[in-house]
């Protein structure tokens, strides 16, 4: 499937939901989280929740959400699952290999999440890590849309609903990136809120206005690693040394053979 229509499937389903929300004066958490592991791979995670009142509200809402183009785009997804207080939550995740499956991934979901990069450069044992965003909504749900979906519903869904709701992006919506990197931060690249266990947070403005999202983290290598190479040295040395000597006594053998075979000939003549 392609990135484009990746994209348009993910924003109507987030249309979908925000519209459903709104119609029933209820309000769309959506929190993306991504975690980089040490070697370039991770997870991004896509949760989505709603109270008890939607529920309550919609009662068919799990029923109407249509996901099968989101698995088809390699997403796994579980839900809409109940809460403990009575609501619902929907989870997407899918893993990645690399920084451009990653940014690749990252975009599909699209406002307000616009324009992520997930950047990695390594210099032998150390690695750099970052990450950018623009988030926000600029033209409030009007930045959900682009042409193909404007094409397949005649204009902005549930726009004339929007207006009788006096809904907007604020009063309807949350919106929260997280994310997690390996190695030391980088304070002056990084302006995102760090949380306890150490990943980062930004949360999303939903006003009209633009967050430059931005990290960078050095990754040094580990004090395992900083072993590791004199330990893989000095085996390699001695495994060339045994290789030496093997091929020495081995030579040595094959001749004493030989002498020992021609000494025996010498003797049988007559």
């Amino acid at each position: 499937m392609s990135a484009a229509r990746e994209r348009v499937n993910l924003r109507r389903l987030i249309i979908a939901i925000v519209g459903m929300l709104v119609l029933s004066g209820c309000q769309l958490d959506v929190v993306v989280d991504v975690v980089v592991e040490p070697v370039g791979t991770g997870m991004i995670t896509v949760t989505a929740e709603a109270d008890a009142e939607l529920v309550a509200d919609v009662p068919t809402i799990a029923d109407e959400l249509v996901l099968d183009d989101v698995e088809e785009a390699g997403w796994t997804v579980d839900g809409p699952n109940p809460t403990a207080g009575g609501g619902l939550i929907l989870t997407l995740t899918h893993d990645f290999e690399g920084k451009d499956e990653a940014t690749n991934l990252l975009r599909s979901l699209g406002p307000p999440f616009n324009d992520p990069v997930i950047g990695r450069g390594q210099d032998g044992d150390s690695a750099t890590n970052t990450a950018r965003a623009n988030l926000g909504l600029p033209d409030g749900f009007d930045s959900f849309a682009d042409d193909d979906l404007l094409a397949a519903v005649g204009g902005t869904p549930f726009a004339a609903r929007f207006e009788q709701a006096e809904a907007n992006p604020v009063n309807s919506m949350s919106a929260v990136l997280r994310l997690t990197l390996p190695g030391e931060l980088v304070d002056a690249e990084t302006n995102a809120e760090v949380l306890e266990d150490g990943s980062l947070r930004w949360t999303v403005p939903l006003d009209g206005t633009f967050l430059e999202a931005s990290a960078r983290s050095e990754q040094a290598p580990s004090a395992g690693g900083v072993w590791a190479r004199p330990v893989a040295t000095v085996a390699l040395i001695v495994l060339i040394a045994w290789v030496v000597f093997m091929t020495a006594f081995i030579g040595y053998v094959t001749f004493a053979r030989w002498r020992r075979a021609r000494r025996y000939r010498r003797r049988a003549l007559p």
